[in-house]
């Protein structure tokens, strides 16, 4: 039987639900676990890590919105993950984590195998955070390295802590997608973050929404996506002091830049397919030619 789900939004979870949740970890018989807002006590937080620390075939875990409440539970979850090697997506939204949770759960996220994307949006984190995280960003060893990472409304985060992520970005990671939504940017980390783009061969989607941003660091960003190849084709400004007509024009040149490059994968695909073609056709058959005199000789001919 294939891995299935378990989803539960906003309830205070009974002791028979415990239980099933416990037994579908154990037993590896789910993929996705999402306990979004759920309502339970430390004793049965403690029971799903157990849980969490057995399964082989748990692979997104969301927690958002208050789940690991207090410090207690940090623990409880890095202990879980210390263990645990199937789990690839971790969603701690809206947690009261602070940079003191943060440095409880570093430790097993930083060699965790699989983890590749994190969320850790309104948790309440500053700049020590951002240092923690920007170790986790490239790929060491046997660990991956994060793709996809959510910091959207941690306003604690200084500029200090801004620019040592985007130089963190820019050098050592594969992210693929960064939210950094609803935090108070402006125009001079807007700039860093410009620069990282155009450096980064991997970031496809960045998300700047009502992060504080005027036509000023619109600009460099449109300069950045007309004159620098890059891998960006999904760039969100919307909240921003950014006219309408700059984020047009900034989409349209993400857009054609999408579809050159379809058309070149397509092209690829095209001459690929038709060198494979070409060879299929081709064969050699090995003809023996033999003299008057009886000796014989070996030739190749292609047909």
């Amino acid at each position: 039987m294939l891995p299935g789900s378990i989803q539960i939004s906003g309830e205070t979870l009974s002791g028979a639900e415990i239980r099933d949740i416990c037994d579908s970890l154990r037993e590896n018989s789910i993929k996705l676990l999402s306990l979004r807002g759920c309502r339970l006590s430390d004793r049965d937080f403690g029971r799903i890590c157990r849980g969490l620390a057995q399964s082989h075939s748990l692979a997104q875990l969301n927690l958002n919105l208050g789940i690991v409440s207090n410090l207690g539970r940090v623990k409880q979850l890095a202990e879980a993950l210390k263990t645990n090697r199937s789990v690839q997506s971790l969603f701690l939204h809206g947690s009261p984590l602070t940079d003191a949770g943060l440095a409880i759960l570093n430790p097993a996220l930083s060699v965790h195998p699989s983890l590749v994307a994190l969320d850790l949006g309104d948790c309440m984190l500053g700049d020590e955070g951002i240092s923690l995280i920007c170790g986790l960003l490239p790929p060491d060893g046997a660990k991956s390295g994060l793709k996809e990472l959510t910091l959207s409304a941690n306003p604690g985060i200084t500029a200090k802590g801004w620019g040592r992520l985007a130089i963190a970005v820019a050098h050592s990671s594969q992210v693929r997608v960064l939210n950094l939504d609803y935090n108070s940017l402006g125009d001079q980390i807007a700039g860093m973050l410009a620069v990282s783009v155009a450096s980064s061969r991997t970031l496809e989607v960045l998300d700047l929404e009502g992060t504080g941003l005027t036509n000023q660091s619109a600009l460099i960003l449109l300069d950045m996506v007309e004159n620098y190849p890059t891998a960006l084709r999904t760039l969100i400004l919307a909240e921003n002091n950014i006219s309408p007509e700059l984020q047009q024009q900034i989409s349209d040149l993400l857009s054609e830049g999408e579809e050159e490059e379809e058309t070149e994968n397509r092209e690829v695909m095209a001459r690929e397919k038709n060198s494979w073609i070409c060879q299929s056709n081709s064969s050699s058959q090995m003809v023996l030619v033999t003299s008057g005199l009886g000796e014989s000789l070996l030739a190749e001919t292609e047909m």
